[in-house]
């Protein structure tokens, strides 16, 4: 069962309940935009049905509700970002707004942050260069819940990668992906539906296949782009790796095993080695390569081509990334967007909490 809620009426929502932990009211509207970008997308499992788990990593003093977010170290094209454990929705859009400015005045920017919190999507961060004619980036760390190929310690979190590129008279190229098969708020999509996983989602302990969408609860892990080792999963982990290291290990952020856990109830790994979780985002001028409207013009003659690439029989036309979620973007803003009953008992929870109607 689903009910429907306006983007109006979560917004105001959300910017209430980030009110009411103590944000100011620009850094609630900046955390309520980069959550219901999520919910919009019809990406679920990172838009309000985490609102919760943010107000809980509060309550425990693991996210500051004012945080002082600071540039510790730069150089023209560069800079490493202090979040000051502030929410990873508001820490993420100021550093890419500092990678943007950094691109404006030398061509690119390249920022790395420590001391941050889950951003929600990376293809909004990575977006938010698109009106600026500038190709975005952006990419996370994330708690460990991954066991690398081979492996039955987790390891690595899911690790997204958001690169967004701007067209001319087509819409924007916007790849967002987790360097897993799925990521975990998939699962926790079907845990609620009481469904299973598909093959190669995750494994047990011992690591043995499963399709068991509460592996994770049993000690198992999620695993790698390609699920085993015939089918690549060497080249997720790879790719998860390199996320780690851009996110964490340039920032000074915590890495691998040691990258703090969202749930607030799961205890904090021992001896961490940095500060926080890490992100990472880049901005390039289009023009510091070849002028804008010249390179606009062959993404559109890109995009085009690939969008009319012979199908296999019987199947669809080809997409292009950021292709579902733009459409899904579309008619959510029309239509509304729906919430499972779980997640809507779990907000009116959160509202009744600190006396805010989810109306």
């Amino acid at each position: 069962m689903e009910s429907i809620y306006s983007y109006d009426q979560l917004y105001r929502f959300c910017i209430s309940i980030f009110n009411a932990v103590g944000c100011s009211n620009a850094d609630a509207d900046t955390a309520a935009k980069a959550l219901l970008a999520a919910d919009v997308r019809g990406i679920d499992s990172h838009g309000v049905a985490r609102l919760s788990g943010y107000v809980r990593l509060w309550e425990v003093k693991r996210v500051n509700a004012t945080p002082q977010i600071k540039i510790v170290h730069e150089t023209p094209s560069t800079a490493v970002i202090d979040g000051d454990a502030g929410l990873g929705l508001v820490v993420a859009p100021f550093a890419m707004q500092v990678a943007i400015e950094k691109a404006r005045q030398v061509g690119t920017g390249w920022v790395s942050v420590k001391n941050s919190n889950h951003f929600g999507i990376a293809g909004y961060h990575a977006m938010m260069a698109l009106q600026q004619d500038m190709i975005g980036m952006a990419m996370t760390n994330a708690s460990a819940l991954v066991a690398p190929t081979f492996s039955v310690e987790r390891m690595l979190g899911t690790n997204p990668i958001a690169v967004a590129v701007p067209a001319g008279i087509q819409p924007p190229f916007v790849a967002d992906f987790a360097t897993t098969t799925a990521a975990n708020g998939k699962l926790e999509i079907l845990q609620r539906k009481n469904a299973d996983t598909p093959t190669g989602w995750v494994q047990t302990k011992i690591g043995s296949p499963s399709i068991d969408a509460n592996e994770l609860k049993k000690g198992g892990s999620l695993l790698p782009l390609g699920g085993d080792r015939e089918h690549s999963s060497h080249k997720g982990y790879a790719l998860g790796a390199i996320v780690d290291i851009f996110s964490a290990v340039l920032s000074g952020a915590n890495y691998g095993p040691w990258v703090p856990p969202f749930p607030a109830y799961v205890p904090m790994p021992e001896n961490m080695p940095g500060e926080g979780i890490g992100h990472f985002f880049g901005a390039m001028r289009i023009d510091a390569f070849r002028t804008a409207d010249e390179f606009k013009q062959h993404m559109d003659n890109w995009i085009q081509r690939f969008r009319n690439a012979a199908p296999v029989d019987g199947e669809e036309k080809v997409l292009i990334p950021g292709d579902p979620e733009r459409e899904m973007e579309i008619t959510r803003m029309k239509e509304g967007i729906p919430l499972v009953q779980s997640v809507e008992d779990d907000l009116k929870k959160l509202g009744e909490r600190f006396g805010i109607e989810l109306t």
